[in-house]
């Protein structure tokens, strides 16, 4: 499953040369991580459901969840420091490209009403930013193995500070990106 790191290696690299004028081939805008992390909200406070979603993500990554905690306390939301607030996971190389290929291919197709991801996710500094509401979508995961349904979010981290760059990138990559603007 190295397909989507062979393309970018064969032909990604050298279109996006030729589309942005870069003749640095160190220059050239590469993903470095993907980060997938879920807040439990109401659920902090459940082990056994904070657990389920850690597992689900998981199992979604390829990947062990590590449990988030409250960086301070936050007496309105009745958060403590130290309390487990959610789960998340870094990807890096192939596991990286794996995920990836799988959100393109299979996962993003599965959405209800799908009609591509919003451009306007980009943060500024060359990273993309967008949330799914369920995790079912993803055929890892079994229907009667989780207790709730929830969203996450995912982190394209890339290695330009160009939102134009990395929007080439992803979109060479295969992103289904929303038509229009």
């Amino acid at each position: 499953m190295y397909a989507l790191k062979e393309h970018y290696n064969n032909q990604i690299k050298q279109e996006l040369a030729k589309q942005l004028e870069i003749k640095n081939p160190m220059l050239l805008p590469k993903l470095e991580k993907i980060v997938i992390s879920v807040g439990a909200g109401q659920y902090a406070k459940e082990a056994k459901i904070l657990q389920n979603i850690a597992d689900t993500i998981s199992l979604i990554a390829g990947q062990k969840a590590v449990l988030t905690k409250a960086k301070k306390s936050v007496a309105g939301f009745k958060i403590r420091e130290g309390m487990f607030m959610g789960a998340k996971v870094t990807l890096r190389g192939k596991m990286m490209y794996n995920f990836l290929e799988k959100l393109i291919v299979i996962a993003l197709p599965r959405v209800k009403d799908f009609r591509g991801l919003s451009r306007n996710g980009f943060d500024g500094r060359g990273n993309y930013n967008f949330g799914l509401n369920e995790q079912l979508i993803f055929p890892e995961v079994v229907y009667d193995d989780i207790m709730v349904t929830h969203g996450m979010n995912i982190s394209i981290i890339t290695s330009t500070q160009s939102d134009k760059e990395a929007f080439k990138l992803l979109e060479l990559f295969g992103m289904p990106f929303a038509k229009g603007r």
